[in-house]
């Protein structure tokens, strides 16, 4: 992980957990101190029990989120296990670079892993200490864990009022039109595997509709048909950069939507530059200056604003591929096309964190390998990273970071369902 994280060894938990057990436990059994054990209530150690703690530390990494949460209703000894936070501070630094999606609501708080939570030499047992500085209401480590794991994530997200559940069920009978996104970003022109070729030669995964005659035919600038404005426009800026006319697509035989893509530059510029293996300038934008804290500000072009005015929400195709991108200057560029928008806060913004190719079987296999070995042989920045990297925490708009791949758009379901449940849309089975 990027930035200054402190990075924790499983040896620190075991000692930090052995610790705790010779403190509460004895060979005979359990030892009545405090509220942790109980000897009219608790029973002797059971099987697991008596496992050495690094054993007992072994079995918990294979099990599953879920699974710990009910090894902790085992006994009042589990419980206080299971609870403790250099045990899920270790979890969250070594599985949260391998999630493949992240959002808005389950992003962890990335600044909590810089915070030294206890010394490694001390364990469990100090919690006295925790309460002074007030550490164990702010930093649950646990709590931000099972809110980001994907496997827990739904489980964990607080249900839907009644009211909601209704509301969204009135919606489903009234017909919704199709939504419009827009599309931009690096990875649609730098990838070795064009992301929206792909997408227009792959009916199994999204089936193409064709291009509509009215992309754009709700809202109206002045008296002049936003359309045609665009198409017009299209035929203008040709030379400088391109606006695609637009593809409809069917998502799950449920419904339609429209993706309008925004490239830097003509077709002939992106080639030559790829073969010349040089960089273009982003003529989507024009760079305006620096703020005070000096971070780059960008304004749109006049045609990209309008689009920005029309569209339902967005898509960033961000480059994931190691050593690509340059953060300052994308979260500024997605900055500016947010404010764009008309009332821009709602608008959700998906982020394909896209690479070009699947992994291969040589980096397959670093996954069984240590954390350290594994995060070293990543052939993707992590969505995490991607993220942080993106200042997406910082926006007020809903957004989602999405593995994916170009050449098999492994990953793209996911993020359109996203998006489109973010619209408004009602998906059945979802």
């Amino acid at each position: 992980m990027a930035g200054p994280t402190q990075q924790l060894s499983g040896s620190a938990v075991i000692r930090s957990l052995r610790r705790f057990r010779d403190r509460y436990f004895t060979n005979a059994g359990p030892v009545v101190e405090g509220d942790l054990t109980d000897a009219a209530a608790e029973p002797h150690p059971g099987f697991l029990d008596s496992f050495p703690v690094d054993v007992q530390f072994l079995i918990m990494t294979f099990l599953r989120p879920v699974d710990i949460c009910n090894l902790g209703a085992a006994s009042r000894y589990w419980r206080a296990v299971v609870r403790d936070p250099l045990l899920w501070r270790y979890f969250l630094l070594r599985d949260m670079l391998n999630w493949p999606s992240i959002d808005h609501v389950s992003m962890p708080q990335l600044e909590m892993l810089d915070v030294p939570l206890i010394d490694q030499g001390e364990s469990l047992d100090d919690r006295e200490e925790w309460d002074d500085k007030g550490m164990e209401s702010t930093v649950d480590y646990m709590s931000e864990y099972l809110k980001g794991c994907p496997s827990s994530r739904q489980q964990w997200l607080p249900s839907r009022p009644a009211y909601e559940v209704v509301t969204s069920f009135l919606q489903s009978l009234v017909p919704s039109s199709e939504p419009r996104y827009a599309m931009f970003g690096p990875g649609m022109e730098q990838l070795d595997v064009s992301l929206v070729t792909r997408l227009m030669y792959a009916p199994d995964i999204l089936p193409m509709l064709g291009t509509p005659q009215r992309q754009i035919n709700e809202q109206m600038t002045d008296d002049e048909d936003i359309y045609r404005q665009c198409r017009r426009m299209h035929k203008q800026t040709f030379s400088q950069f391109s606006i695609g006319s637009g593809i409809s697509y069917m998502f799950k035989n449920q419904h339609k939507f429209n993706i309008l893509t925004l490239y830097s530059n003509n077709r002939a510029e992106r080639e030559k530059a790829k073969v010349q293996e040089h960089s273009i300038s982003n003529k989507l934008f024009t760079f305006e200056g620096t703020d005070d804290s000096g971070s780059p500000i960008y304004s749109p072009a006049p045609q990209v604003q309008q689009v920005c005015q029309v569209v339902d929400g967005f898509i960033y195709v961000a480059n994931a591929e190691p050593g690509r991108g340059d953060g300052e200057s994308e979260a500024a560029q997605i900055r500016a096309v947010l404010s764009s928008a008309q009332d821009s806060a709602t608008r959700p913004l998906l982020v394909l964190s896209c690479v070009s190719r699947e992994e291969s079987e040589e980096v397959r296999t670093t996954r069984l390998q240590p954390a350290a070995s594994r995060n070293a042989g990543r052939c993707r920045t992590p969505c995490v990273d991607m993220a942080k990297r993106l200042g997406l925490p910082q926006l007020a708009n809903p957004w989602m970071v999405q593995d994916t791949v170009a050449e098999s758009l492994s990953g793209l379901l996911d993020g359109v369902s996203w998006l489109l449940r973010c619209s408004r849309v009602k998906l059945y089975g979802s």
